[in-house]
């Protein structure tokens, strides 16, 4: 991860894990990655978030506060499906791709996320060991996967057809780049109509939340 804070910003590139190769048919973490998967995710994301911390204390003054909000995981498995469930879902539009033959799966084995979920004590740790701030609060919150679906939105009725659509539109917001690069521009539209049928179908049979964590810090 390279990390550069200006302002009230922080702009961030985040690398895959080396050595994970052997991921095959996962994107990211799932229950037949390798134990040295889990490994190199967990040791890239506190190597990329101790950076961040030190990046950001260089530019804040003591006493002066940060607050962190992304997407973590509710327990300690890897592979839970609070954070696992929209790359598996969409690893297994891959897979129907590749078995139709429209991509090859030899592309899909050498596709990574970089990315990671991490559980609410990985985080804490990683902010007590790298020393710069000091905790005031760490909460979470759960939002539904279609955000439209909130009990504010007193007129929201349940259609899988147009949840699987809005959950399809953000996830390809923020992969269509790294998608386009790997698998080419081709297949993109074909892949999300795809995912948003799965997720869709997920959502009809359960509803599932993204797991967030909120962390406010004190520059020491």
């Amino acid at each position: 991860m390279h990390t550069k804070c200006t302002g009230d910003k922080i702009h961030t590139q985040i690398f895959v894990p080396q050595g994970i190769n052997n991921n095959k048919g996962n994107i990211y973490l799932g229950k037949t990655s390798p134990h040295n998967v889990f490994k190199a995710y967990l040791e890239q994301f506190q190597s990329d978030f101790s950076l961040l911390l030190r990046s950001c204390a260089d530019e804040i003054k003591l006493g002066g506060q940060m607050i962190l909000t992304f997407i973590g995981r509710s327990i300690k498995d890897p592979t839970s499906r609070d954070c696992c469930l929209v790359w598996e879902l969409l690893a297994k539009c891959l897979l129907d791709m590749a078995a139709e033959g429209l991509i090859e799966e030899a592309d899909i084995d050498t596709f990574n996320l970089p990315y990671y979920d991490p559980f609410i004590k990985e985080v804490k740790t990683i902010v007590e060991k790298e020393g710069s701030f000091v905790i005031d609060r760490l909460e979470t919150f759960e939002v539904n996967l279609d955000a439209n679906d909130n009990d504010e939105n007193k007129n929201y009725v349940f259609d899988k057809f147009t949840c699987g659509q809005n959950v399809s539109h953000c996830i390809r917001a923020i992969l269509e780049s790294l998608l386009a690069d790997h698998f080419g521009e081709a297949i993109i539209d074909d892949l999300f109509e795809r995912y948003a049928k799965r997720i869709g179908e997920h959502l009809s049979m359960e509803k599932t939340e993204n797991f967030n964590i909120v962390v406010s810090m004190a520059r020491k």
